[in-house]
């Protein structure tokens, strides 16, 4: 009959070495995961924020009309006054904010030389205003937000 645990000191030492490999990969995982839900629950705030200041400018009859009367690619520079303020209005003091309205099959990105976001993460939502009462013309409002 052979004995299969004579050395019972090496099975010991496998155990140990995968047990706290088993500890250290735990950790580590926690670790992970708590970082991508704080990152998470702040960028869905940052979203809701964007989509609640879309929404105003897109039920609101006159800041619609604003936005349907512009022709070509608007800049925030050049963006009409009472929807430029209303987005200061409603922009939080953590975020800073930039629009551009677009035509809807146009490339509408934030360009290099207006950007006055920084050089953190910034995060894109947008809204399709097509018409009012009097008037068709389709417009893309982007908001641009950046921490």
């Amino acid at each position: 009959m052979v004995k299969i645990f004579d050395n019972r000191r090496g099975w010991i030492k496998i155990a140990e070495a995968f047990f706290a490999l088993l500890l250290v990969a735990t950790v580590v995982i926690a670790v992970v995961s708590q970082i991508n839900i704080k990152t998470t629950s702040y960028s869905s705030k940052i979203l809701s924020v964007e989509r609640g200041i879309l929404k105003e400018i897109e039920l609101n009859y006159t800041l619609r009309t604003e936005v349907i009367n512009t022709e070509g690619i608007v800049e925030w520079g050049d963006f009409p006054a009472q929807t430029k303020e209303k987005i200061q209005t409603l922009t939080p003091s953590y975020l800073t904010c930039v629009a551009k309205i677009c035509e809807p099959t146009d490339e509408c990105v934030l360009d290099e030389e207006n950007n006055v976001l920084g050089e953190g993460d910034v995060y894109v939502d947008s809204v399709l205003i097509y018409s009012n009462l009097e008037k068709y013309n389709p417009r893309l409002l982007k908001l641009f937000c950046g921490i």
